[in-house]
């Protein structure tokens, strides 16, 4: 089902400026809250943001909801990054500019846009930056909770990306994504890794999921050469060679350590 509300037609004159001004003032109010430590608050009023969801009939919520899901998951994700940036140690209020100008920059340039492309990179972010998110500030919890969660979010991501194609096995093809990727999150969870500010389920997902979203792209276009396959293939290969190759060493002196 196409979204009800998801692609309006761009304002103009005073309802162009007052849309503009409203959305820079949601990231401003969204830093604030987060520098005053209301951070319930701020997700709250991010929330609250898309209270056009639920200006159509209850059936429609729901359909609703999931062509929104992108943007929320986006949008609390950043918000968790400014309070992740603020409790590190040194520059955190320069970090949280940073993710508040993403913020804005999300609102104002990146969601409102409906291209096949655009769309597509709106579901790769989402995906980017959910699982990131989610394992910043979730990543102590039970196992279940991780894999639960990630599955969702790879499920609306896909769902996301492939609306835009007009693919009829658009569910199918979400539901095998979510369940590969919870079925990675519930192996890797048992030894949870970071690189900097990525754990390695993310890591992994992330990799296979923009090398998968490219072939796909470039071969609905007929510009799928073998070339640009076989980049994509060693690419993504190499960065899964790479993340599995580190768990093992770890996993090898980790062991190594228990015999000592």
């Amino acid at each position: 089902m196409r979204p009800l509300i998801a692609k309006i037609k761009p304002a103009s004159g005073f309802s162009r400026v007052a849309h503009v001004g409203l959305n820079i003032l949601l990231a401003i109010l969204v830093f604030a809250l987060v520098r005053i430590n209301f951070v319930q608050l701020a997700l709250a009023l991010i929330l609250l943001s898309k209270w056009r969801m639920f200006v159509v009939r209850p059936r429609f919520w729901l359909a609703n909801i999931r062509a929104n899901a992108v943007d929320i998951i986006v949008s609390v994700s950043l918000l968790l990054f400014m309070v992740h940036s603020g409790s590190a140690t040194g520059g955190g209020q320069w970090w949280q500019l940073g993710w508040t100008a993403l913020y804005a920059l999300w609102l104002l340039v990146i969601k409102p846009a409906s291209n096949t492309l655009m769309v597509a990179s709106q579901a790769l972010i989402g995906l980017l930056f959910g699982l990131t998110a989610l394992f910043i500030g979730l990543g102590d919890q039970a196992l279940y909770y991780l894999v639960l969660l990630s599955s969702l979010i790879c499920y609306l991501s896909a769902r996301h990306f492939f609306d835009s194609f007009d693919e009829p096995y658009a569910k199918l093809l979400s539901y095998l994504w979510a369940y590969f990727a919870g079925g990675l999150v519930w192996i890797l969870g048992h030894w949870l890794l970071f690189y900097s500010f990525m754990a390695q389920p993310t890591l992994l997902i992330v990799a296979l999921g923009y090398a998968l979203a490219a072939l796909y792209y470039l071969d609905h276009y007929d510009r799928l050469t073998k070339l640009v396959r076989l980049e994509i293939l060693i690419t993504s290969s190499a960065i899964v060679l790479a993340v599995v190759a580190s768990l093992a060493v770890n996993v090898i002196t980790t062991v190594r350590a228990l015999f000592r």
